[in-house]
């Protein structure tokens, strides 16, 4: 399985590259052709020239047939290329374009094909919490005089 890399951010819905500990990710999500007219990618509706960053609708620009935006999220799929944090192999791998929890941080995980590691995508500056490390207090027992 090879994946294509996008030409351009148009083709893109979502586009990342990222830094996971000794490796790295390339994540896109292309953009969904109209399921009714075929002809055009949907995207957020364009008013006066401005795209509406904030819809909750996807339209078609040719046939101005609407999607709501959940439906429209959860049918897209997320393409990756990386180079594990665990083994070091380079790979590819899609996932479903929904962040789900991993250690404490929302995050797209992908799969690596080698060794199964699970590679996370957090949103920038985000930080993963570290496994079976809690909050340990420091505690001095006093057991009484020492005269």
């Amino acid at each position: 399985m090879s994946l294509k890399m996008p030409d351009s951010m148009d083709e893109c819905l979502y586009f990342s590259n990222r830094s996971v500990g000794e490796g790295n990710v390339t994540a896109w999500v292309y953009r969904k052709t109209c399921p009714k007219c075929k002809k055009a990618k949907m995207g957020k509706p364009v008013v006066k020239g401005k795209v509406k960053t904030r819809a909750v609708i996807y339209e078609c620009p040719a046939c101005t047939y609407q999607e709501e935006k959940i439906p429209h999220e959860e049918s897209l799929m997320l393409e990756a290329q990386y180079t594990c944090p665990e083994c070091g192999k380079d790979g590819e791998g899609t996932t479903e374009y929904k962040r789900k929890s991993y250690l404490g941080a929302q995050a797209y995980v992908v799969e690596c094909q080698h060794c199964n590691a699970k590679i996370p995508i957090t949103k920038k500056l985000k930080e993963l919490k570290k496994k079976g490390k809690g909050k340990q207090k420091d505690v001095d027992i006093y057991y009484g005089d020492d005269s």
